[in-house]
């Protein structure tokens, strides 16, 4: 007889991602779905052999070093694993998945929610309605930054960038990317791929960012990359906050260099940096590029799918 494997659920998925568990596992699940601290998951690892973390939790080189044997796999409810030290856990033969694929088209659409929020200033129009201060009208009132025909500059061509970019030409927009290598020309789509970041920032009226979070990229939005951009350009982030100097991102929002900009993610979450609420022209989000119904289910089954396939003695379509 097969027994049972046990996993845990730091965070709160989807129902039907929590039903296909329970069918085939032991599942331990934090029904508070609070942020677990270090010494919480070196505690529950001696107690289950899989954990189906989201980013929120923290696997530090620490953290792996004091994990108990017992734990076998970490199957990441997350495209990104910034927050797992890969080394520090394939030392200890803990093997690390994440859920590709899935959710491209989501976190795609909050991109172009950003830009068109950023671009047509809907914080400033939302809030005046909502405070009764809609009070005048003139063809000065509200005038915003166009869209469609624009340039729209990509760093980090993978899915996600593809896809915004693929909704980005539903509104006529000129396309080009930066990427570590040029896309196959059926990928590409017709977008100008730029050898350079510098090549890229000089012809981009918007800039979406859409690359991994690695020691390379961190801050890669700062000061002097800024300084490149057309002025009055709108930068938008959903990819990790590190990528963004948030002190550059607010200095140039206030002097008028940067038009606007849309943010989804931020250095501190949850909370952001309080100094960003004062400004008119950032439109923000609460990190919520995947969440939707559809995606998350499929978050969660992928997740599901890779702890299935560990378990069986196959290997995880996304191992890491």
């Amino acid at each position: 007889m097969t027994v049972r494997k046990t996993v845990w659920f730091p965070r709160k998925l989807s129902e039907a991602t929590l039903a296909r568990a329970r069918r085939d596992y032991d599942v331990i699940l934090n029904d508070a779905d609070t942020l677990s601290s270090a010494d919480d998951i070196v505690a529950m690892s001696a107690k289950v052999d899989a954990i189906v973390p989201c980013h929120s939790e923290l696997f530090s080189a620490d953290v792996a070093a004091r994990l108990d044997s017992r734990l076998k796999i970490i199957a990441n409810h997350s495209v990104g694993v910034d927050h797992c030290d890969l080394r520090a856990l394939k030392a200890r033969g803990i093997a690390v998945t994440n859920t590709p694929d899935v959710l491209s088209d989501a976190t795609a659409e909050i991109a172009m929610l950003l830009l068109l929020g950023a671009a047509r200033r809907a914080y400033e129009g939302d809030n005046l309605v909502r405070s009764a201060s809609w009070d005048f009208w003139s063809p000065s009132f509200m005038v915003g930054k166009q869209v469609t025909g624009a340039r729209l500059g990509i760093i980090g061509m993978g899915r996600v960038g593809q896809a915004t970019a693929r909704k980005a030409r539903g509104f006529d927009m000129e396309v080009h990317y930066f990427n570590r290598h040029r896309l196959p020309q059926e990928l590409e789509n017709g977008a100008t791929f730029h050898s350079s970041i510098d090549s890229l920032l000089a012809i981009s009226d918007f800039l979406s960012l859409h690359c991994p979070a690695t020691p390379e990229t961190t801050g890669i939005l700062n000061a002097e990359t800024i300084s490149k951009l057309p002025d009055g350009a709108v930068v938008v982030n959903t990819a990790r906050g590190s990528l963004v100097d948030e002190d550059a991102l607010m200095s140039a929002l206030s002097s008028g260099k940067l038009f606007a900009a849309g943010l989804d993610c931020f250095q501190t979450e949850p909370g952001a940096n309080p100094k960003m609420a004062g400004l008119k022209n950032l439109f923000m989000l609460p990190h919520i590029g995947s969440a939707t119904v559809k995606t998350r289910d499929a978050m969660g089954f992928r997740a599901l799918d890779n702890l299935d396939a560990f378990f069986a003695g196959k290997t995880p379509r996304d191992l890491l």
